[in-house]
C-alpha cells in the first residue's frame, strides 16, 4: 500500500519557493528568462541538501511524512520564522522543534506599550526562563522592592523565594499564591527547556536554600495562570488591589503582565 501523502505541505513549500529570491550569479549572464517567480526547485533543493526528486514529490504530495532532518533542512533553506516552522512541522505530521531559548530583546511595540502605558497601570514582560526582562515607571514604583542584584536577581521565581522585601509589599497571603504560582510556573519552564543550564541552576539553587520552595515542588503542579486578583502594600498608597492578566508572545516566549487597578 502506497504511504498517504500530504497535499497541503506540498501547497505550503510551493508558496514559499514562490517567494524566494533568485540567486545572484555576478559575472553571469542569465541563460534563459525565469517563466515563473521564486526558485526553481533544483535550487532550493541544493540549499536544503536533498533530492530534486524527493523535493519534486513533497510538493506534488506524493512522498510520505518527511523526516524531521528534512524538516528542519526546509525551515533552514526558506528562512522561515518560529510561528512558520511550527507550522511546516505541523503539516508534515510532527510536533514543532522546541525553541532553544525565549528571544533577548523585547519587541519594539511591546515597549511602546510599557511606556504607554506609564500613568494608566503598572506592565512588566518576562520571557519564558521567568527572567524579568523590562517593566513600565508604575511598576516599578510598585515592585521595585522584590528585585535585587546578583546572579538570579531578575529572576521572578527565586525572587518569590528569596527576596527580603517580598513580603512586605505581597503579605503572608499574596506571598504564598505567588511562591505556588512560581513552583508551577518552573516546572513548566524546565518542560520547554529542558537543558537551559540557566533554569536548571535556579532550581538547584532553590532546592539546597529554601525549604519553602521544596514544600511547593513537591506539590508536583505545573502551568500558568493568566488571570489573578493581587494585593500590593505600596510605602505612601497603603493597600492596592489590582486584576491582572497575562498576554503571551509566542514568537518571542514573552509574557506581558498588565496590573488594571480594581476599586473596592
Amino acid at each position: 500500500m502506497e504511504a498517504k501523502g500530504r497535499p497541503e505541505l506540498g501547497e505550503f513549500l510551493r508558496h514559499r519557493r514562490a517567494l524566494m529570491t533568485p540567486p545572484d550569479r555576478p559575472g553571469r549572464e542569465r541563460v534563459s528568462a525565469r517563466r515563473v517567480p521564486g526558485l526553481r526547485r533544483q535550487e532550493l533543493s541544493d540549499i536544503a541538501a536533498i533530492s530534486v526528486e524527493y523535493y519534486t514529490r513533497l510538493e506534488q504530495g506524493r512522498a510520505p511524512r518527511p523526516s524531521r532532518e528534512i524538516l528542519g533542512a526546509l525551515g533552514r533553506a526558506f528562512e522561515l520564522s518560529t510561528v512558520e516552522n511550527e507550522h511546516l512541522f505541523r503539516l508534515a505530521g510532527e510536533l514543532p522543534p522546541q525553541p532553544r531559548a525565549p528571544a533577548a530583546k523585547i519587541r519594539p511595540g511591546i515597549r511602546q506599550l510599557l511606556d504607554g502605558l506609564d500613568d494608566t497601570m503598572p506592565v512588566t514582560v518576562h520571557d519564558g526562563r521567568l527572567d524579568m526582562l523590562a517593566f513600565n515607571a508604575a511598576a516599578a514604583d510598585l515592585l521595585g522592592p522584590i528585585f535585587s542584584d546578583g546572579l538570579f536577581g531578575n529572576n521572578i521565581v527565586y525572587q518569590a523565594f528569596m527576596s527580603a522585601g517580598l513580603r512586605d509589599v505581597l503579605g503572608e497571603e499574596g506571598a504564598e499564591q505567588l511562591a505556588r504560582v512560581a513552583a508551577a510556573e518552573l516546572r513548566r519552564a524546565l518542560s520547554i527547556y529542558p537543558d537551559d543550564e540557566h533554569l536548571r541552576s535556579v532550581f538547584r539553587d532553590l532546592s539546597t536554600r529554601s525549604p519553602e520552595f521544596s514544600r511547593h515542588w513537591e506539590r508536583g503542579e505545573v502551568g500558568t495562570w493568566r488571570s489573578a486578583t493581587k494585593r500590593v502594600t505600596h510605602p505612601t498608597r497603603g493597600v492596592l488591589a489590582f486584576d491582572t492578566e497575562m498576554l503571551h508572545d509566542p514568537e518571542s516566549d514573552h509574557w506581558v503582565m498588565l496590573f488594571t487597578p480594581r476599586s473596592e
